[in-house]
């Protein structure tokens, strides 16, 4: 068995202290280029992992990134995961995982606790649990940085990355406009969510610009489940003039409506195009196919990453740059012209 490489036969190759090795591991600036160079390239070549908790020490720091989260679709959780700790593995910090109920009116406590407990470095915050202030807000007054997942424009840039999700929803309603669609049935999330408005609010830019009436009749309150998608989509196709078109504001109710329409003898997208907002593993699956907004989930929690540890590094000028990423209209199966 090969022999675990320590600090100290780095520093012997390098011809360095170990307190050299260390302020290099540290990303101090008071190291020589050349010496920096130096230990970097014998790091690699050795292989050499740094102790998180001894850094932590040297460094006055844990070197843990902490992800507190109240979702419950196991496939945006595992693209969060995914994307932020591809950073932490890069820039040797350990993710600890805390999920939470954000109905609890003692979560703000629970949270503050767990990141003094665990002595967390800085806590990234997905939505929806991203969108509560209190939050973020008291991460900040105990001297903890953290940075939002969002779908709008919530918080400071160097605390946020966010997701164009009203130009998504925009996207998708005048890509079925141009597909000859004037009566759109609308879906929207739960009250109380950004997502919710964000998307409703690009869904009705979209007909307005295109000098299309709203006719209330067509929006309908979903629960981002596939229980209100089905019902939703009952709802809008019993009405007496039925939508040739259904965009529901996830991919879970549109997996619902595709249900409702088979169960009324309807064929999608023969008789109905339907479309949903995310991209979640089920949309390519499913028959037909569900056209989709896919949304950049884990280069959004990698981009936070990046952001998160910036900021802990003291590199606030690398974290401070705006991220608003545009999600991508994917065409499958389930929509057509209308005909």
């Amino acid at each position: 068995m090969r022999e675990k490489v320590t600090i100290n036969d780095v520093a012997r190759l390098a011809g360095v202290s170990k307190r050299t090795v260390s302020r290099v591991l540290n990303e101090s600036p008071v190291v020589a280029k050349s010496s920096r160079e130096k230990v970097q390239r014998i790091i690699s070549e050795l292989g050499y992992q740094p102790n998180p908790q001894a850094r932590g020490l040297a460094a006055s720091r844990s070197y843990l990134i902490g992800l507190v989260y109240d979702n419950p679709d196991p496939f945006f959780m595992e693209s969060v995961i995914r994307g932020i700790s591809s950073v932490c593995i890069e820039k040797g910090y350990e993710l600890v995982i805390r999920p939470s109920d954000r109905t609890d009116p003692n979560l703000v406590d629970q949270i503050i606790n767990f990141v003094s407990r665990a002595q967390i470095d800085g806590v990234i915050l997905p939505p929806p649990i991203s969108e509560m202030d209190a939050i973020a807000e008291e991460l900040e007054a105990n001297g903890v940085p953290c940075v939002r997942l969002a779908a709008a424009q919530i918080d400071e840039p160097h605390r946020l990355v966010i997701s164009d999700e009203r130009s998504g929803a925009k996207q998708m309603t005048e890509y079925l406009i141009n597909s000859g669609h004037s009566r759109i049935g609308y879906i929207s999330g739960p009250k109380g969510l950004k997502s919710t408005w964000e998307r409703r609010e690009g869904y009705l830019d979209a007909l307005r610009s295109h000098d299309l009436e709203v006719d209330p009749d067509l929006l309908i309150r979903g629960a981002y489940t596939f229980e209100s998608g089905v019902k939703a989509g009952r709802e809008l196709l019993g009405a007496p003039q039925r939508p040739t078109a259904i965009f529901a504001s996830n991919d879970q109710m549109a997996i619902g409506v595709v249900n409702a329409a088979r169960e009324l003898g309807l064929t999608v997208p023969a008789d109905l195009s339907v479309a949903g907002f995310d991209d979640h593993e089920l949309a390519a699956q499913i028959i037909p196919s569900l056209t989709t907004i896919r949304r950049p989930v884990q280069l959004m929690a990698t981009l936070a990453a990046q952001k998160l540890i910036a900021t802990i590094d003291g590199h606030h000028d690398a974290a401070s740059d705006d991220c608003v990423l545009n999600p991508e209209l994917v065409l499958r199966d389930s929509t057509a012209p209308i005909s």
